[in-house]
């Protein structure tokens, strides 16, 4: 029962920290508002859309993220109380691969496009290119501060895991 415990736990963390996307992705869509109501410059009407689309995404991962998580925490009993063995197995499978995508993604794809980003608004001096960069930078640091955690929360539960195969621990 102490793997059903670890699992549970961090599937109930996991929702604790995804409606940050939602939060986060609420202020965008009202930063959006704000300059479609409020800009008079043309910096301040470029960002309209891109803070819009950020906010969107951001809001989207964070629902789908939360629901997934959420529907996890009735199937890990299920799964649990089936074939305690399997479960295990399957979750290490499954914690293993986030990882790998956490470290490909998150770490290395999302720092290099905000570098990328960081570029576009020293060398293109056009408003919308620069709006479009500093809110891909903005929600991508968001994103690596969200997902930072949840990398640290995964890689404790896949020790956990790997603890109690080895130790036969069910």
């Amino acid at each position: 029962m102490d793997i059903l415990k670890a699992a549970t736990d961090w599937a109930k963390a996991e929702l604790f920290s995804t409606p940050f996307f939602v939060l986060f992705g609420v202020v965008f869509i009202a930063a959006s508002i704000g300059f479609w109501q409020l800009g008079k410059t043309d910096i301040a009407r470029a960002y309209i859309i891109p803070t819009l689309v950020a906010g969107v995404l951001l809001v989207t991962i964070g629902f789908g993220l939360f629901f997934t998580n959420k529907a996890r925490i009735t199937q890990f009993e299920t799964a649990y109380q089936e074939d305690a063995t399997a479960f295990i197995t399957s979750e290490i499978d499954r914690t293993e691969a986030t990882l790998k995508e956490y470290t490909t993604v998150v770490f290395r794809a999302i720092p290099i496009i905000i570098i990328i980003a960081a570029l576009l608004i020293i060398f293109v001096n056009t408003p919308s290119w620069r709006a479009i960069s500093i809110t891909t930078i903005a929600m991508l640091i968001i994103i690596l501060l969200i997902d930072g955690t949840a990398y640290a929360r995964i890689n404790d539960y896949n020790k956990h895991l790997v603890s109690a195969q080895k130790d036969n621990r069910y």
